[in-house]
């Protein structure tokens, strides 16, 4: 890692899993798994692969709050 630089799976762990243990509530959220509670997005594109993403270019597909689909795409 650079100095101040974060990469995307260190800044996703901090943001998610991380944060709920700091919270002390890895038990209720944190991680996407049965019974825990769930806020996520869903986009069009792959950022993980290293390329250069456009985030004007992107668009959302699903989003998920506390477990409910709140967006869907309309196909």
């Amino acid at each position: 890692m650079e100095r101040g630089h974060m990469t995307l799976d260190e800044a996703l762990r901090a943001y998610t899993r991380d944060a709920a243990y700091a919270e002390f509530a890895e038990q209720e959220k944190g991680t996407l798994a049965v019974g825990k509670l769930a806020d996520f997005v869903l986009f069009d594109q792959d950022f993980s692969g290293g390329a250069r993403v456009r985030t004007g270019e992107t668009k959302v597909r699903l989003t998920v709050v506390g477990g409910r689909v709140v967006f869907e795409e309309m196909k």
